[in-house]
């Protein structure tokens, strides 16, 4: 009975998007009725971060979001090993710059 209730989705996705975009800083923030996700890449030397991408989620998806990168981390350590974490709170930009939450 469950097998009638799943959905099946086709996904596709353009050559550009399944490139990627790299970032290294995150900013998250929030008001009462969605979660905002700036993706940031920050250069040695440089006074300035772009964003490269912003990702907008109800807070229903971003619980969602959370819950499956907890499981892909897991899955990932048990495979390489533990990744270690220095602040969870503050991430400091390692070579000096704006700081931010990731």
């Amino acid at each position: 009975m469950e097998e009638k209730n799943k959905q099946q989705i086709n996904i596709e996705m353009s050559d550009d998007v399944a490139e990627g975009i790299y970032s290294n800083l995150a900013i998250i923030s929030h008001s009462n009725t969605e979660f905002i996700i700036d993706f940031l890449k920050i250069m040695p030397n440089m006074p300035k971060a772009k964003v490269k991408s912003r990702i907008v989620l109800t807070p229903q998806h971003a619980k969602r979001l959370m819950k499956a990168l907890e499981d892909n981390m897991q899955k990932y350590e048990q495979t390489h090993g533990k990744v270690s974490d220095t602040n969870s709170n503050q991430f400091t930009v390692p070579f000096g710059g704006p700081t931010g939450q990731a």
